[in-house]
């Protein structure tokens, strides 16, 4: 109800219609990461590329009607520096600007959950909304197991074939890939990943981005930036950021499936091929 593109009455929807609405904690907590991320990002993380992800076809009602002119017209909306909050009231400097909290929302949800078991006193457990992942404590002594699922196209259903186990505990993971939100036209793959300095859905030789950071809202809103960046731009932003870790598929020249990961996650990492 605060943070969902797909539920007309939530605060998202109304801010996205210029309503007069109250933003509630959920929604602040959510705008003020998404800020941070883009600001640590350079901007590769963007919530005001909701326009952009509609016209390219991605979304709730969304149909395709980009052309390069719409395009151009809708990048001069996007951008952080262009919305802000104050007094709890979302302030625009153009109405037609519109958010789109999906590559983060998921992820800070599952903040949520686990801020709630820690409140009462669990110790282990592991949530998980779709595919966003946050793990403490132990299982039956162990650390918990997590699939990275292979980034084949139309591979829909997690866990069926798997590219690597990741061991986690105390530590939060997040997946972002092109392989199940995109389709094809006239022989282009287009992405849902849209790239905000551009306005076009990114086309670069990563195909699936998995990051490990203290909070899932973190990882999950990087993960989407790193999809941006493309491999070596993210290996270079992951060495200048050892706080987070990063696990990488990626295709080569011939079309083989490739990995790289953080030298301090190897040791936590087992690929199934």
């Amino acid at each position: 109800m605060s943070l969902s593109l797909y539920v007309d009455s939530s605060v998202l929807s109304r801010v996205n219609r210029n309503d007069t609405v109250t933003c509630d904690s959920f929604f602040i907590n959510v705008f003020n990461r998404s800020t941070s991320i883009s600001k640590l990002t350079g901007g590769a993380f963007d919530v005001t590329v909701g326009p952009l992800v509609k016209a390219w076809g991605f979304g709730p009602d969304a149909h395709r009607n980009i052309s390069d002119a719409k395009r151009d017209s809708l990048l001069r909306l996007v951008g952080m520096d262009k919305v802000h909050i104050r007094n709890g009231k979302v302030c625009k400097t153009d109405m037609r600007i519109s958010l789109d909290f999906n590559a983060i929302a998921q992820g800070y949800s599952v903040d949520v959950i686990c801020r709630y078991f820690d409140g009462m006193g669990i110790h282990n457990y592991l949530v998980e909304i779709g595919g966003e992942v946050r793990a403490r404590g132990r299982k039956a002594g162990r650390m918990w197991n997590i699939g990275i699922d292979k980034p084949t196209d139309n591979n829909m259903t997690p866990g069926k074939n798997l590219e690597a186990i990741i061991r986690l505990s105390n530590r939060s993971l997040s997946t972002s890939g092109n392989y199940r939100k995109f389709y094809i036209e006239d022989g282009v793959k287009y992405s849902h990943e849209i790239d905000p300095s551009t306005g076009n859905p990114i086309r670069n030789n990563l195909l699936s981005a998995t990051i490990l950071a203290d909070e899932c809202a973190t990882a999950d809103g990087i993960a989407t930036a790193c999809m941006v960046f493309g491999k070596d731009r993210t290996i270079d932003f992951l060495g200048h950021h050892p706080e987070y870790q990063g696990y990488l598929i990626y295709s080569d020249e011939n079309g083989n499936f490739r990995t790289w990961a953080s030298k301090s996650l190897l040791k936590y990492i087992s690929e199934t091929r």
